[in-house]
């Protein structure tokens, strides 16, 4: 199979929704309403039955042998027929969840598993254009899953002892989402890992002033914790896990008691 480029934006869209159903059915109105809003033009439905038709000629010309087409006309909708084919976001997901499974056994063959699957991306979900509101939520679901990975991914070379060399990485991704808390835990960790421990604390006031200014709120007890064994300098945070992933009974984050804060 080969590629194709589909032109212009009301195609495109049409696509992604498609192809961000997976397979199921999606009504004519849901269509519509992905490609032109809450007040789509005259004579919409035949306008959207001329691009799904265009769209089919060309996924067709990738797959010459196929006897039928994968976009079917239903009598309310269209459908993208996957028949065995996946998506790289489902490709993705899949990776994903499987490092989660192996990752405390198997850390190392986790982390070359999601490095393989972050590897999918390629930019923006929809090259940042998402479309309608199906398709908005699909884009959001999907960069959660990618920053969920990247967690993951954290976590393991951390695990592995890896804090050095994942630095830059976790720099970056915190410096892309700032109030992402898991972020800033891991970064924190790595960098007094690394024998940093001002600029871990660093990292942490800083995180305090943006939640505080942006949001109206104080870091989690969790970071706050985590604020504190760096400066005690547990031997709790030396090695091993990161310590969000230690639960202990009741679903409360453990690390050790908070300060007494006058």
């Amino acid at each position: 199979m080969g590629s194709a480029t589909v032109s212009g934006g009301l195609q495109r869209v049409l696509l992604q929704t498609l192809l961000a159903s997976e397979g199921k059915a999606v009504s004519g109105e849901t269509l519509m309403a992905e490609l032109w809003g809450e007040a789509p033009p005259e004579g919409a439905a035949n306008a959207l039955q001329a691009h799904a038709s265009r769209i089919r000629k060309k996924i067709r010309q990738l797959e010459p042998p196929r006897a039928h087409s994968r976009v079917v006309c239903l009598p309310h909708g269209y459908q993208l027929r996957m028949d065995g084919a996946e998506l790289d976001a489902t490709v993705f997901v899949g990776y994903a969840a499987r490092a989660e499974r192996m990752r405390a056994e198997a850390p190392a063959e986790a982390v070359g598993l999601l490095r393989r699957a972050l590897g999918l991306w390629r930019g923006a979900v929809y090259g940042g254009s998402p479309g309608g509101p199906l398709c908005k939520a699909a884009a959001t679901r999907y960069e959660e899953h990618r920053l969920q990975a990247l967690e993951l991914l954290f976590d393991s070379e951390l695990l592995l002892g890896r804090h050095t060399a994942v630095l830059a990485e976790l720099r970056e991704a915190h410096m892309n989402d700032p109030l992402r808390e898991r972020f800033c835990e891991q970064l924190m960790i790595a960098l007094y890992r690394s024998g940093r421990q001002a600029e871990a604390l660093g990292v942490y006031r800083q995180t305090w002033r943006r939640l505080n200014e942006q949001l109206g709120v104080d870091p989690s007890p969790f970071l706050r914790r985590l604020e504190h064994g760096i400066l005690i300098q547990d031997a709790a945070l030396d090695r091993g896990p990161v310590p969000a992933a230690h639960v202990v009974a009741g679903g409360v984050p453990a690390l050790r008691p908070l300060p007494t804060r006058k």
